[in-house]
């Protein structure tokens, strides 16, 4: 893989398509690279990291720049899980093969709404942000902890913001089709919303689990009803824990903890050919280190090469904690 300058910048305003860059070109400086690549050095996000833990990160994004939510016990200074937002930017040069990234806390009026909405008194975990076609909504779906102690799915629902509207959130409500007296947590959707795969340890130890949409059905119609058991990915899950996957198109991305790794919770990969998930792979180093590598979350754009992830690592250097990274990523396998 080619490796391109990468420069770290608050990117507020810059949008990551490459049109902000063939807009200002002239003939004396001509297009060199005709698509973007997200560089593979592993990036600490410094600018919205603390000396807390902050991880299980989301991105969702209806316009230029991607607001990011995540987990973080910095306000209760490392006691409680609550949800921080923020903003993820990254462009690419197609002059000179640059790339930018950025990040920052960000203050926007409905996602603060949207967080105070959503966090319970417990522990809140693994937010995940998706627009429903079937009723145009957007939902977040997170897992919070219980007076029981374990972790449950919930979900908010309302109308996308527009403008200066400021829409209301409502609920969150419990998503009585996959709660269970475990631990249930970190969902995710397949590209079509069609499916969604979660991990609990209602066997003993985390596995990772996938539940078919019926066709037509709105979300929250969905997430109501009453619980049915879901099926385990087999070709996926170990006798160890398996946790936190995410998924793009045909790949998935998840941590375990099982034998063979660098040390502690490792992230994988497993694609999707014929129908079936591939045999794990080990992301390997500088991805994975001695320590804790944890709820990986994969993404990409038209004009870029290869995908980006972004992930939590309690490795040595960090802001202190758990912190999140950014990275690069390529599947040719």
């Amino acid at each position: 893989m080619k490796t391109h300058k990468i420069s770290i910048a608050l990117l507020v305003t810059v949008t990551s398509s490459l049109a902000l860059f063939t807009n200002c070109l002239d003939s004396k400086n001509p297009i060199l690279f005709q698509n973007g690549e997200f560089p593979d050095t592993v990036v600490n996000l410094k600018d919205i990291n603390s000396a807390y833990d902050d991880y299980n990160i989301s991105m969702y994004s209806l316009g230029s720049n991607i607001p990011i939510v995540f987990s973080s016990n910095r306000s209760s200074e490392g006691g409680q899980f609550d949800l921080v937002q923020s903003i993820f930017s990254y462009a690419f040069d197609q002059t000179n093969g640059s790339f930018w990234l950025g990040a920052e806390i960000t203050t926007d009026v409905f996602l603060a709404n949207l967080i105070n909405k959503a966090v319970t008194d417990g522990d809140d975990f693994g937010p995940y942000r998706i627009y429903d076609a079937a009723d145009g909504n957007e939902y977040m779906i997170l897992s919070s902890q219980t007076a029981n102690g374990d972790l449950d799915f919930y979900y908010t629902k309302n109308v996308p913001p527009y403008g200066s509207s400021i829409p209301e959130v409502n609920g969150p409500f419990p998503v009585t089709l996959l709660n269970t007296v475990s631990n249930d947590a970190y969902v995710t959707f397949t590209t079509l919303h069609d499916t969604l795969f979660f991990c609990s340890d209602e066997g003993g130890n985390f596995d990772i689990y996938t539940h078919v949409r019926p066709e037509g059905t709105n979300l929250d119609a969905w997430f109501n009803q009453t619980y049915e058991s879901s099926s385990a990915v087999g070709a996926v899950n170990s006798d160890s824990d398996d946790k936190c996957p995410n998924i793009l198109g045909n790949v998935m991305v998840f941590a375990s903890n099982r034998p063979g790794g660098l040390g502690g919770y490792d992230l994988y990969y497993s694609l999707l050919k014929n129908g079936q998930w591939g045999s794990p792979v080990n992301f390997g180093a500088p991805i994975n280190s001695a320590a804790d590598e944890y709820r990986p979350f994969l993404g990409g754009h038209a004009d870029f090469t290869n995908f980006f992830l972004l992930f939590s690592s309690n490795r040595t250097g960090g802001e202190g904690g758990y912190d999140l990274y950014f990275t690069g990523v390529d599947f040719t396998n």
